[in-house]
């Protein structure tokens, strides 16, 4: 039996779902869920008074959710200056084709995350939450790797913000017609959409015995919907 998302209250009026709200959903579980399994995220802030919006790699720890890159970055340079960000990031699970065009709509996962990014300056934590990072698509892969060295270290900046700001958004259902709809002669239904990985491609003077890493599961289906 699926499990529905606790309608817990959203933390803030600005944080709080307006458009289709009955798809909000406020519940950490729920937000934690889309955040493990989606592959990136986008900051979107504002450099020199222009909005720009970057995809990056995020991955979350507790209450946190972090992203890095390199300290040349005119995305991490921004972060210096205190100013707020919003993290987003989406899971596409289908195309729900109605029989009106107005009707159409997909399947999604979305959270939304607001806050000041706090950067992550010690060597040892760095190298903690990198680690992280890494064990969650690939498990026991970092400890299989060269370590990590004080110059590549230094040369990577992470952020973080607390997820005390945060909301999700979810569509999980199936076509919404009106009973006026349902016999036009047009086929209707969801059309599911799905992230799959390729068969690994070895680089080259890697020797024939070294076997690629288990490959993660991805989109994974959190334990929680909005039907």
């Amino acid at each position: 039996m699926t499990q529905r998302p606790v309608r817990a209250r959203p933390p803030s009026t600005f944080t709080k779902v307006r458009r289709v709200a009955d798809r909000g959903v406020y519940d950490r579980a729920a937000i934690d869920a889309v955040l493990d399994a989606a592959t990136y995220a986008t900051v979107a802030h504002v450099i020199g008074q222009r909005p720009v919006a970057t995809p990056t790699l995020h991955w979350r720890i507790g209450d946190r959710v972090y992203w890095h890159g390199s300290v040349a970055s005119r995305m991490l340079k921004s972060h210096q200056a205190p100013s707020d960000v919003c993290l987003t990031a989406m899971i596409f699970d289908g195309w729900v084709l109605a029989r009106s065009a107005f009707n159409h709509t997909v399947n999604y996962r979305s959270v939304l995350c607001f806050g000041r990014p706090e950067p992550v300056d010690d060597i040892a934590e760095k190298t903690r939450v990198l680690k992280v990072f890494m064990d969650h698509w690939f498990p026991g892969r970092w400890e299989r790797l060269r370590p990590v060295n004080k110059r590549e270290l230094g040369a990577t900046a992470i952020y973080s913000i607390p997820l005390t700001e945060a909301s999700a958004k979810i569509r999980d259902g199936g076509v919404g017609d009106p009973a006026k709809d349902l016999h036009w002669p047009v086929w209707a239904g969801v059309v599911p959409v799905t992230e799959r990985l390729g068969r690994p491609v070895a680089d080259a003077g890697v020797s024939a015995d070294l076997k690629p890493p288990a490959m993660p599961r991805l989109r994974r289906r959190g334990p929680l919907r909005n039907v």
